[in-house]
């Protein structure tokens, strides 16, 4: 006869864990929210007749498109993406690092970002975004984060 010693989540109650769900899903939706503005700023951009003009000569703000500068912009888009997957999948302690870590070291990239009106606004939305992840993230309950995965 073995001794198993019970899950995680049967140590929770049904609060405790719709509240680490929750947590999750607030998280993990506003990193959507800045990809997605991070998205819509590109694409808004390049409707610009200059800008697809450039684009189109293998120019990018004045400088020409390299593999270095593709990869680059794949890196900075793939932070929010995976940002999404770790609220979902990292330990509860994990996961608030993580995202008061990352979520400060994007908001860096997005400053001096080049622009005009329209990008300097979808800039501001992130960086408020970013903060509100910042802050949830830190202020979540130590308790639970040494209880719950």
């Amino acid at each position: 006869m073995s001794t198993t010693t019970p899950s995680r989540d049967l140590v929770l109650g049904p609060n405790e864990r719709i509240d680490r769900l929750e947590k999750r899903a607030l998280l993990s939706a506003l990193w959507i929210f800045v990809l997605l503005n991070f998205i819509f700023r590109d694409l808004h951009e390049i409707m610009k007749a200059e800008v697809l003009a450039d684009a189109l000569n293998g120019i990018y703000n004045g400088q020409e498109v390299t593999e270095a500068m593709f990869l680059l912009g794949g890196i900075m888009i793939e932070v929010p993406i995976a940002m999404v997957l770790m609220a979902w999948v990292l330990p509860l302690r994990a996961n608030r690092w993580v995202n008061v870590i990352v979520a400060p070291l994007f908001a860096l990239t997005l400053i001096g970002l080049p622009g005009d009106l329209d990008d300097y606004f979808h800039v501001a939305v992130m960086l408020i975004a970013l903060a509100v992840v910042v802050w949830k993230a830190w202020t979540w309950e130590r308790s639970a984060s040494s209880v719950s995965r």
